[in-house]
């Protein structure tokens, strides 16, 4: 049987990120890990497979296990080589050279088509280059598997592609950090929700062990109140046994008095610190606009970069209050009209087939986070928004970004700080429309979940790209898919989903 255990592991950098963390991981079991941006998801995959050291503690692998790890970036040397190539570089070359059928085995398993394997990789989607980091890890035929955010930049058709492909992987221990609910549901039977001091490890599925979580926090919230009252009432006695000691001389009383002091010392030394989330808030904002009609589409044709006709529009409005999602297949449109639609918004063109009313004024982020600049620190880009000092210092803290990245340049944040970047500088637009392509892809599962309320609680009209179908589910309330060539509303996204293998 194959196992990975943890004893005690704690890591610290400039604080916790995890304390203590004892568990077993055994053949069959599939792991989630969740936490929020910056909380230690990475970290501790990372110490899993070796790359870092934990501060204390110990992490053991049965003897022999090879680790194959799925990392969240493609490593620049991968970029101008072929698929292929990329992928046989999961094997050593004595086996490349003997067996290099592997790599054909593990493109065949993952229905990846014939006419990209030779492509640099550089020339793929972002779905496929996702996908190429997985068979290079999967073709060593490693013992264990561990994965950091495998659902990033896939469509729904590929998520589900994964999801059959992890059915049928056998007893092989699979640990990964995802955002992706619904992944996390159809995929794992164990979640490590990874927490600074304690960390708590089920059992269950994501949404069942978020359940079981919410009613432990609830326990301990209900005992932490219970022992500082306590705490609070043997303060008052010990106070005015104090008193009554100090004005009668009596030693006996005073003995009494520190003896209940030192008790209630002990209960609040004791008494849980209960756990708060710190990934930052996620806010937008709604300027409003008396138009109802926001957008008229007629007679459009939206095509691929090539000219290549991918799908028409015969009539559409968007009225105020919409929240559309686009629903496609890859490569059937989706990426393209959000462009056409914000060349004529943001960039002013006049495109026959799309009129706008004068008044909208749009907030626009897309997948590759080009609105947040790499070579300015947060704090040149926020406060060049029209923010003083002070309040951009206090913007970025509620954000979630530390101080110390304050000034640091934007290439060097992480994924998801880059994202809460690009939603609180769309927040202070003020816009009164949204166009927003996979805007859940690097954001945890609290932000995902604030982003949805922010939406809903403005009333904020949008057009967006999602695969994240709980983000859809919750927030959208109108669903636009594209397929064969054109562009039908549907009543929900199910049919889709469905259609998609993925429920």
């Amino acid at each position: 049987m194959t196992t990975i255990a943890l004893k005690s592991a704690s890591f610290t950098s400039k604080t916790n990120l995890f304390h203590d963390l004892t568990l077993t991981i055994s053949s069959g079991d599939r792991v989630g890990i969740v936490a929020g941006n910056g909380a230690g998801k990475t970290t501790l995959l990372r110490c899993l497979v070796g790359e870092y050291e934990l501060s204390k503690g110990e992490i053991t692998l049965s003897r022999g296990a090879r680790v194959g790890l799925v990392p969240q970036v493609v490593p620049n040397e991968l970029l101008e080589i072929t698929l292929f190539d990329a992928v046989a570089t999961g094997l050593d070359v004595q086996t490349l050279e003997s067996e290099s059928w592997r790599v054909d085995v593990v493109f065949d398993t993952l229905s990846t088509p014939e006419d990209i394997r030779k492509l640099p990789v550089s020339a793929l989607s972002g779905g496929w280059q996702r996908l190429m980091l997985l068979m290079r890890a999967w073709v060593s035929d490693p013992d264990i598997l561990v994965l950091d955010e495998p659902t990033n930049h896939l469509d729904l058709e590929k998520i589900a592609l994964l999801e059959q492909w992890f059915a049928g992987v056998g007893d092989v221990p699979i640990i990964m950090a995802s955002h992706d609910r619904s992944f996390l549901d159809a995929v794992t039977n164990r979640t490590l929700f990874l927490r600074p001091e304690v960390s708590r490890y089920f059992a269950l599925p994501y949404s069942r062990a978020r359940g079981a979580l919410e009613q432990e926090d609830a326990s301990d919230a209900v005992k932490r109140e219970r022992d500082l009252k306590e705490a609070g009432q043997l303060r008052q006695q010990s106070a005015k046994l104090k008193n009554i000691g100090i004005n009668s001389g009596s030693d006996l009383l005073q003995k009494k008095q520190k003896q209940l002091r030192e008790r209630a010392e002990k209960i609040e030394a004791q008494a849980k610190v209960l756990h708060k989330e710190r990934s930052g808030d996620i806010r937008l904002a709604n300027r409003g606009t008396h138009a109802k009609v926001l957008m008229a589409i007629e007679g459009l044709t939206v095509a691929a970069p090539d000219g290549r006709k991918l799908f028409s529009i015969p009539k559409l409005h968007i009225f105020q209050g919409d929240r559309i999602v686009l629903l496609g297949r890859n490569g059937t449109g989706k990426t393209s009209l959000v462009r056409l639609l914000r060349r004529v918004l943001i960039s002013g063109e006049m495109i026959d087939g799309i009129k706008a009313t004068p008044s909208l004024v749009v907030g626009y982020m897309d997948q590759a986070l080009e609105l947040v600049p790499e070579n300015e620190s947060p704090f040149e880009f926020i406060s060049g928004l029209g923010q003083g000092d002070q309040r951009t210092r206090a913007l970025l803290a509620a954000t979630g970004i530390d101080p110390d990245a304050h000034r640091v340049s934007g290439v060097r944040l992480s994924h998801g700080q880059r994202a809460r970047l690009g939603l609180l500088a769309l927040r202070l637009m003020e816009p009164n429309f949204y166009l927003l392509d996979e805007p859940t892809n690097h954001i945890d599962i609290a932000g995902q979940e604030a982003l949805a309320a922010e939406i809903i609680e403005h009333d904020a009209s949008c057009v967006l790209v999602s695969h994240d179908r709980a983000f859809v589910r919750e927030v959208s309330n109108r669903f636009l898919v594209i397929e064969n060539g054109k562009l039908t509303e549907a009543d929900d996204p199910e049919a889709f989903f469905s259609a998609m293998g993925a429920v």
